[in-house]
């Protein structure tokens, strides 16, 4: 039935003002602005948050940057920094998935893989090990971590894992459906540099880490998988959540046997020497991104609402959560938003084009057919799964939308294949890669 004209319009509106929530988002919470609020140097003194450091006073200063965010975060410091001198000449290393426009002087760069290792993970976390282990304690080692350092950087802790098992080691967990918290569980006591590692390999020297984060607030161990913080998790951890996921089935011989045996080593705990003298900072953070969601849907004369409860929840529980929080609210307001942070959780059993920000969308589309409601789910990173797109948007009109064009919206939610569905009707989101990470926005809106 073809959609009534008048309606049609309100709902093309409503995709227009989730969009452009989400981009407003997007700008406002970028890395240059949160260096500019916590990051300054002035006279040879850098001031990290509450943290002075007399940069003339260490023999060296290193940067160690990593993550999607990498190269803007160290633009970003360097460009606090100012000019080199010799009082606060700039060496280290950046490692990121992401080709930046151009390389900074004094920085050697490697292009990681993501959301699997490559040989340039690798590559990378040998340099950065053999670069930390020649510092002292007159050094002073600057992290600069984001989002997608899990496999930017990665090296086993155990030399019979190659490469080809550490990808399909990943590739397992990422599949498993397991929450990132207990996927990166196993990732930092599999490794060389993650779960606190990176630290102790750096002891004696300074060191303070900055984050721009993916993880949740409560657990900033999860960002890149801890590679500069005491871990918070165990090897009984590990053990627990590979029976709870069926996981060594899934495995490669070379890891699975690591956990038959109970053969993983403890990583790095609070009292560990490695960090007497470490701090770390979260600078940008969902949080952030949420908080320039919610203006931006104010200014457009929405009540705004949030709701962050259903994190790492899996995709449809999450999407009836929230479209039930949303009817219930509906009922005080004739224009609504609802904000939802952090991300869901997909167990991928076919191999479509898409991600989980898509999946969500598609799962909307079909339960809100009809209804005067627009979801948007979107990756502030830029990149969903598999796919070119950030995400994609959803309205009451999706299926019938999608009907018109022959395409069928449960065969693709049950392929995994939400990407071509959402491109075919134009409402993919497309931002390509931020250089940002801080996990995904949710926008729910009724009208």
């Amino acid at each position: 039935m073809p959609i009534d004209p008048t309606r049609e319009s309100q709902f093309i509106q409503m995709r227009t003002a989730a969009r452009e929530i989400f981009l407003s988002a997007l700008t406002n919470a970028s890395i240059s602005s949160a260096f500019t609020r916590h990051v300054h140097c002035e006279r040879g003194v850098l001031r990290v948050c509450d943290d002075l450091y007399d940069l003339q006073s260490y023999s060296r200063v290193v940067v160690i940057s990593i993550g999607k965010a990498a190269h803007a975060m160290a633009e970003a410091l360097t460009h606090q920094i100012g000019e080199p001198s010799p009082q606060n000449s700039v060496t280290g290393i950046v490692a990121t998935s992401v080709n930046p426009p151009a390389q900074m002087r004094g920085l050697r760069y490697f292009l990681g893989g993501h959301p699997t290792p490559n040989s340039e993970s690798i590559a990378a976390a040998s340099a950065i090990l053999k670069l930390l282990e020649s510092q002292t304690a007159a050094s002073l080692v600057i992290f600069l971590l984001s989002g997608g350092g899990s496999s930017i950087v990665e090296k086993p802790i155990d030399d019979e894992i190659f490469l080809d098992d550490l990808i399909a080691t990943y590739r397992a967990l990422v599949y498993s459906g397991a929450p990132i918290a207990e996927i990166n569980t196993i990732r930092k006591h599999l490794s060389a540099v993650k779960g606190g590692r990176l630290a102790r390999a750096a002891f004696p020297a300074q060191q303070v880490s900055l984050f721009v984060s993916d993880v949740p607030d409560a657990t900033p161990d999860a960002l890149a998988s801890g590679p500069t913080m005491p871990d918070s998790t165990s090897v009984e951890d590990c053990y627990r959540i590979a029976e709870k996921h069926s996981l060594l089935d899934q495995l490669p011989h070379s890891t699975r046997e690591l956990f038959e045996r109970h053969a993983l080593e403890e990583t790095p705990k609070s009292d560990d020497q490695a960090f007497h003298r470490s701090r770390f900072w979260t600078i940008l953070s969902n949080a952030t991104a949420l908080e320039h969601a919610r203006a931006a849907a104010e200014r457009a004369g929405f009540s705004v609402y949030e709701d962050n409860s259903c994190d790492d929840w899996d995709y449809s529980s999450a999407a009836d959560h929230l479209l039930n929080r949303l009817r219930d609210l509906r009922k005080q307001s004739p224009r609504l938003c609802l904000l939802s942070g952090g991300e869901v959780t997909v167990k991928v059993t076919s191999p479509g084009v898409g991600g989980r920000n898509q999946q969500f969308a598609l799962a909307s589309a079909i339960k809100i057919a009809g209804e005067n409601v627009a979801v948007l789910s979107a990756g502030t990173d830029g990149i969903d799964g598999n796919s070119p797109a950030a995400g994609a948007i959803a309205d009451g009109t999706t299926l019938a939308r999608a009907q018109a064009l022959g395409l069928d919206a449960r065969s693709a939610r049950d392929s995994f294949n939400a990407y071509p569905f959402f491109k075919a009707l134009g409402d993919s989101i497309e931002t390509g890669p931020t250089g940002n990470n801080l996990r995904d926005v949710r926008i729910l809106l009724a009208f």
